[in-house]
């Protein structure tokens, strides 16, 4: 189970509190992977792909549905 943000709204330390939150599942897949045979240079990079794939589907996703109103759907 993955914590929430411990308050609502911007505060200094939410970045800290979503990388502690996040840490045990990280560490979870890696070890997985290392199981399973992976290297760690090789499973870390694939984790920074994976990262680096997600966010130019969020921009794309993004720039399309700013376009959706312009071409009357």
């Amino acid at each position: 189970m993955i914590s929430g943000p411990r308050r609502e709204g911007d505060y200094p330390d939410r970045e800290v509190d979503c990388q502690e939150a996040v840490e045990p599942g990280f560490q979870a897949i890696v070890d997985c992977m290392l199981e399973a045979g992976g290297a760690r240079g090789e499973v870390l990079r694939s984790l920074r792909r994976l990262i680096a794939a997600d966010n130019m589907t969020q921009k794309e996703n993004a720039r399309v549905e700013a376009e959706l109103p312009l071409l009357g759907r």
